[in-house]
């Protein structure tokens, strides 16, 4: 079966556009399984967040999807188009990869 993942890329500076990719899944996926699949099988420049292993970094595969805040980790791949962008009121690094950490827990400053 084939999901279509239509990501919101882009950097701070930029016109953010949408990028859409075709992935094979089983169901039971998540959308972070799509999103790891196709950085590694297609489009290693593709920047998102998880830290699955690390339960003390729980919460990074935050992001937008179908227009609601929600973790890829949990949200199951589907058939047809899944909308995917970064969280929104965030300060945008990269693509589906937003500003976490508040200003006074980050190691550097952001210029």
């Amino acid at each position: 079966m084939k999901a279509t993942l239509a990501i919101q890329r882009g950097a701070p500076g930029e016109l953010p556009r949408i990028e859409s990719f075709e992935v094979t899944f089983e169901h039971g996926q998540s959308v972070l399984d799509g999103l790891r699949a196709l950085r590694c099988e297609v489009d290693p420049s593709l920047a998102f967040r998880f830290s699955c292993i690390n339960a003390n970094a729980c919460k990074e595969c935050m992001m937008l999807i179908d227009g609601r805040v929600d973790y890829a980790c949990t949200v199951r791949l589907k058939e047809g188009v899944t909308a995917l962008g970064p969280l929104p009121k965030k300060a945008l690094i990269r693509d589906l990869v937003t500003e976490i950490a508040p200003p006074d827990e980050r190691l550097w400053p952001r210029q």
